[in-house]
């Protein structure tokens, strides 16, 4: 009977120990090296350069109260809160026309900019604003400042020119340029 009890200890003994699952760990760390990244882009278009936006000049009335353009709206994607400036890239217009000598028609006092809407979570830098038209020049001007980092993060602007009755008939052109610049 002490053998047939021993034996049944020993098959037990065995049977739990064949239960027993061996294992093995292994460990790998991941690292993300993750630099600053910053996008501006004409949602329009999908890219950094907007559709042109044509003035037209047609009637007495426009050329007495000015003319004004649709919203164009920009997206701003950065891992970092950021800032928008706006500049034109000359002091003055280039003339395409008929009259020789060409025209000088300066930026300053003819083309100003609105902000239509903002959703950057940014303020709007005076003496922009979505109320009133703030004139251009070649210097930069902050537009939007300190606005929050995210990857679509909104504005629109909006044109307005008044040349009044100094100028020839012809096409005059200027760009505008906008920077958008992590904080």
């Amino acid at each position: 009977m002490k053998k047939v009890i021993a034996i049944i200890a020993l098959g037990i003994t065995g049977f739990a120990a064949k239960a027993q699952s061996p294992s093995s760990t292994a460990t790998q760390t991941v690292n993300l090296n993750l630099s600053n990244a910053i996008e501006l882009t004409f949602t329009g278009s999908g890219s950094a350069t907007g559709a042109a936006v044509n003035l037209a000049f047609n009637t007495v009335n426009d050329y007495a109260n000015g003319v004004t353009s649709a919203n164009q709206e920009l997206r701003v994607r950065s891992n970092r809160r950021f800032g928008v400036t706006v500049r034109t890239n000359n002091a003055n217009f280039t003339y395409t026309g008929s009259v020789s000598p060409a025209p000088v028609m300066p930026v300053s006092g003819v083309l100003g900019l609105k902000v239509g809407s903002n959703s950057t979570g940014g303020a709007i830098a005076s003496p922009f604003s979505t109320s009133a038209y703030a004139g251009l020049t070649n210097t930069a001007a902050n537009l939007i400042t300190n606005a929050a980092n995210g990857g679509n993060q909104l504005f629109s602007v909006s044109y307005e020119a008044q040349p009044g009755f100094a100028y020839p008939a012809g096409t005059y052109t200027v760009d505008v340029v906008y920077t958008a610049t992590q904080l």
